[in-house]
């Protein structure tokens, strides 16, 4: 469960990933079904503190002790449990996929807004060093003129037997499937490279071509590729390019419950992600969610040392940790700061990118059940 592997990360010292400035305390866990539940919970993760449990999360709102709430519901469930906390005024952490569609994502934001509440999308790869160290390479224009990205996130599996029809990944009243649960990890590779690596007034939303694999028991998605086409890119447009200013990108973000990215297990097919300039390719080895190394290969014509062998510059990045610790740094710091927007996964780019996935699924005729994609609050789910 990933709430698990959030609130272990919270635990860890914050000095083992060099940081300082901030610190984390769990005040309190809610369970949706009873407070022996949450009581569990805290057992097992061997929280210190004495923190409350709680049967409801109606009760978890009004803990005067807890300054930030941290969703870990189904993807179904994100709209209503974050209006929630912050109709309580609590500033908020939600899980990725932020919502089942755009329109509620901007609600929530709206919401944010006006009561002047830290609000984040909580796509914790965005905050590793290593997603950091290559955006800034992509920036310094180390890779010259980005012009591809492709990213794959896919899981190998009998899914009639590990997901039946009853499963979270399959369910459709739970927004199953792997655009929303896996897909989100491509288009986040997409997304930083292609469109965060721009000065703001400079990005603008892809053309979205797809194609989704509805799962025959359920109707959920097993299977979803996508080319987006980003009007700018990073880098320097070609030569002639009519307006001389920018050039297209595009990116193809794939995800699959059937094959995986990593068929092995060993990483034996090295890059999930493969990010090509002019200059250059980098290449992140899998998975897409947590990776730990990526490497850059330089062009020819661009920097070799003409030695007649590969050149190849090689990254580690170790995790003391799981690495969800990043994010909530990252929300520590705003809160602390006073802001209710963080510049790492901002709102804009949050709505951006659930407006791709509204049109992926648009363009399959793949609905949702309406009550998880209503914007009326509160509503039973």
């Amino acid at each position: 469960m990933i709430a698990d592997l959030f609130v272990k990360d919270l635990l860890l010292d914050p000095s083992t990933r060099d940081v300082s400035d901030v610190k984390h305390e769990v005040k309190a866990v809610a369970s949706s079904s009873s407070a022996d539940r949450a009581k569990k919970f805290i057992e097992e993760c061997k929280v210190p503190g004495g923190p409350a449990a709680y049967g409801s999360y109606e009760e978890l709102v009004k803990d005067k002790n807890v300054d930030i709430v941290y969703v870990a519901t189904p993807h179904s469930h994100h709209y209503q449990n974050t209006m929630l906390c912050l109709e309580a005024g609590k500033h908020v952490l939600c899980e990725k996929s932020f919502t089942t569609n755009a329109a509620q994502a901007e609600k929530l934001i709206e919401t944010a807004k006006a009561k002047n509440l830290f609000l984040m999308e909580a796509v914790w790869t965005r905050f590793f060093p290593l997603s950091k160290q290559i955006r800034k390479f992509i920036e310094d224009g180390n890779l010259g003129a980005v012009h591809r990205v492709i990213a794959d996130l896919s899981f190998g599996d009998d899914i009639e037997k590990k997901y039946g029809t009853t499963h979270r990944m399959v369910k459709m009243d739970l927004a199953g499937g792997c655009l929303l649960d896996l897909g989100i990890y491509s288009l986040t590779w997409l997304f930083q490279t292609l469109y965060h690596t721009l000065p703001p007034p400079s990005r603008k939303p892809p053309k979205v071509v797809s194609a989704i694999t509805p799962y025959h028991a359920t109707g959920a998605d097993e299977m979803t590729s996508m080319i987006l086409v980003f009007p700018s890119a990073p880098g320097p447009a070609p030569a002639g390019t009519p307006d001389g200013s920018s050039h297209p990108a595009h990116g193809i973000a794939l995800t699959n419950l059937r094959v995986a990215s990593d068929p092995d297990g060993f990483n034996t097919c090295k890059p999930a992600i493969r990010i090509q300039g002019t200059a250059g390719e980098i290449q992140v080895d899998g998975p897409a969610f947590r990776p730990r190394a990526w490497r850059f290969i330089k062009a020819k014509g661009h920097g070799q040392k003409g030695t007649g062998e590969p050149e190849v510059e090689e990254h580690a990045c170790e995790i003391p940790g799981h690495g969800m610790f990043w994010e909530a740094d990252e929300c520590g710091r705003c809160v602390r700061d006073g802001k209710v927007e963080s510049e790492g996964m901002g709102w804009e780019e949050s709505v951006v990118i659930m407006e791709v996935m509204d049109e992926v699924r648009r363009q399959a005729g793949l609905e949702y059940p309406e009550r998880i994609e209503s914007l009326e609050y509160p509503l039973a789910l």
